[in-house]
């Protein structure tokens, strides 16, 4: 779910309110008509670059199990890789699975007047991040050949269209990128109380309180007035908006995300020199692409989907797990997958030590 740039944006993160008040159905339909189309490729192309994914993901457990001491033994599943419809599609389905299975009898989310305009804008959303999106593990899904739980994603056309973009070498980007996918499948699938608890914050999170608009107005006048310190910019923003027992679960949800991006940075950049040989050429073009000017328009889409947060948690998450693995080593960072409470604070993302101080 992890995730948009080597693993794309999550979903999650998209803005689009309470999961459960939208028409997911409408959203892809809307998301597949309006999505632009991918690179133009020939079919030899198209099969290769599925293949080579397909054998590329099956390639990186080894390494990254390797590396992380995670999932040993555990059986390697087939990735799916998909065009720009087929991750709308995933997606659609994803969002309702992340708050569990509707219930029989029970009536399914987003069916009202509500649901469908909301179903409309999320359509628009999804349209934008297909073709954003390089990878993605999602842990809430049901693979539909395996029956299991946790589905690893590939986009084709948008891998395509990087390689194409920083002219690097296909086969070694493909990897690269796999790399980083298939390390969120094994931090999910080597510790699955993550996905509940992903599940269990996200739905604090976006579930309904009897706020009236009176109290939220009072409450965030209040919080201006007050004077308390706040975060700056967004999250600043999130904390005004959102109850406490709300901004809580929000820290907790950015935190873990946090987690899982720099940890797979990480593995990345630990593998890569013996599996990727063009690696430093691919991360210096592919770090040049995250931080290149992006026009008014694009700024302002990615500032309202939160795709700069995204990319600055892999850069911050990093830095926390490149630091905490070189003090103490991997197999003891590796206690942080222990339980929620060991879980870094987001006070501790910027103070790894601290971490180490709490739970080590």
């Amino acid at each position: 779910m992890t995730g948009q740039d080597a693993t794309g944006v999550d979903p999650t993160d998209a803005g689009y309110g309470p999961v459960e008040n939208i028409d997911w159905g409408l959203a892809a339909t809307v998301g597949k008509r309006v999505a632009r189309p991918g690179p133009r490729v020939t079919r030899y192309t198209w099969e290769r670059a599925n293949a080579e994914l397909v054998e590329a993901a099956v390639r990186s457990e080894g390494p990254v199990r390797e590396v992380t001491g995670l999932a040993d033994g555990l059986a390697i599943p087939t990735a799916q890789v998909l065009d720009r419809s087929g991750w709308i599609d995933a997606a659609a389905r994803s969002m309702p699975a992340m708050l569990g299975p509707v219930q029989p009898g029970e009536e399914r989310p987003g069916t009202g007047f509500t649901g469908k305009v909301a179903g409309v804008q999320a359509g628009g959303l999804l349209a934008f991040l297909s073709s954003a999106i390089l990878g993605q593990y999602d842990p809430f899904s049901v693979d539909p050949e395996t029956g299991e739980v946790g589905v690893l994603m590939l986009v084709t056309p948008n891998i395509i269209a990087v390689e194409r973009q920083l002219r690097v070498d296909p086969s070694d980007f493909r990897l690269w990128v796999c790399l980083h996918e298939v390390t969120h499948r094994v931090q999910f699938s080597a510790n699955p109380w993550l996905a509940d608890y992903m599940r269990s914050n996200v739905g604090a999170l976006t579930g309904d309180d009897d706020e009236s608009v009176a109290e939220l107005v009072g409450r965030i006048t209040e919080g201006m007035r007050s004077g308390k310190p706040r975060e700056k910019g967004v999250i600043g923003l999130m904390q005004l908006l959102q109850s406490p027992e709300q901004f809580e679960a929000f820290e907790r949800v950015l935190a873990l995300g946090t987690l899982l991006e720099g940890h797979a940075d990480h593995v990345m950049d630990a593998v890569g020199p013996a599996h990727v040989p063009t690696v430093e050429s691919i991360r210096a073009a592919f770090d040049r692409r995250r931080t290149a000017p992006k026009n008014p328009l694009q700024r302002l889409i990615r500032a309202l989907i939160g795709m700069d947060a995204k990319i600055a948690q892999y850069v911050r998450g990093k830095a926390f797990v490149d630091h905490v693995v070189e003090k103490v080593g991997m197999e003891r960072f590796n206690t942080i997958w222990t339980s929620a409470e060991t879980m870094p604070l987001m006070s501790e993302i910027d103070d790894p030590d601290a971490w180490i101080e709490r739970v080590l």
